[in-house]
């Protein structure tokens, strides 16, 4: 093992163990499944967090959630998306995702970006959280378009391959930009700074996904595999995004059907 990757694993615990320890506490029959495989033993009690956030409950449930029974409930949650960058030290990657599912759609997530505006002086408020459900919206971010007519497309800085690069290419895109962490990529689009997020490749898991769709799909932004299939987020479901993901604020399906039949033929869903 590596420092980096031990500084990575201690970090993806720490919060994941937090997250869960504290959610499954307070609503013990949701299902939590979490990148990190979770320790049996007792959480220490500086890693629970028992509060809750006032802005969030002067919103109105929307009337299809009221019904819910907490055992229908999924929680997905990669505790540090963005892993690679962050133990190479570019913190503005990397993100905390917790995705709240009913029914196998994502209906509410959470993109935690702890290091936001790290590099904006001693002044600034370091960290933010941006978060959506279905049939309220999204908060804590600009909601922006990207430039009309222009293809700026953001990918995976660091799980490129030969597919990857031939799927971009077949989009004709005026710009490729290269960052990581899914959380990351979805913010690119709901802030103006890209148009689509295409990943023809397997690797991406569905506490990747999770969140990020469910703020994408409140703004009325689009999330699907590589052929266009809805992801799935049933606790039965298997981890593994193995078709790839294209996502778009608008325009969803110029993209889609620009994808090319070989990359559609190389991924199974």
């Amino acid at each position: 093992q590596t420092g980096a990757n031990d500084l990575q694993t201690k970090a993806d615990r720490l919060v994941q163990m937090s997250i869960c320890a504290s959610l499954a506490r307070k609503f013990p029959k949701v299902t939590i499944i979490g990148e990190e495989e979770l320790p049996a033993d007792e959480v220490t009690e500086e890693l629970i967090e028992d509060g809750h956030c006032e802005e969030i409950l002067k919103k109105t449930c929307p009337a299809q959630y009221t019904e819910i029974k907490e055992e229908e409930l999924v929680i997905w949650v990669d505790p540090l998306d963005g892993t690679k960058e962050y133990t190479e030290g570019l913190l503005d990657h990397v993100t905390v995702l917790i995705g709240i599912a009913y029914g196998g759609k994502a209906i509410a997530g959470v993109i935690n970006q702890p290091y936001y505006n790290y590099e904006a002086g001693a002044d600034a408020v370091v960290g933010r959280t941006i978060w959506g459900v279905l049939g309220i919206g999204a908060f804590g971010f600009q909601l922006t378009e990207a430039p009309a007519g222009k293809h700026i497309i953001v990918t995976t800085r660091s799980h490129s391959s030969t597919l990857v690069n031939d799927c971009i290419s077949a989009l004709n895109p005026d710009t490729v930009i290269r960052v990581g962490g899914a959380g990351n990529k979805i913010i690119q689009l709901i802030e103006g700074k890209a148009s689509a997020y295409v990943f023809a490749s397997p690797g991406c898991k569905k506490w990747d996904t999770c969140a990020p769709e469910a703020i994408l799909h409140a703004v009325g932004g689009k999330i699907t595999d590589i052929h266009g299939n809805s992801f799935q987020y049933n606790k039965e479901v298997k981890h593994m995004n193995s078709a790839g993901v294209l996502a778009t604020l608008r325009n969803y399906d110029y993209y889609a059907s620009r994808i090319p039949n070989n990359v559609k033929q190389s991924l199974v869903p």
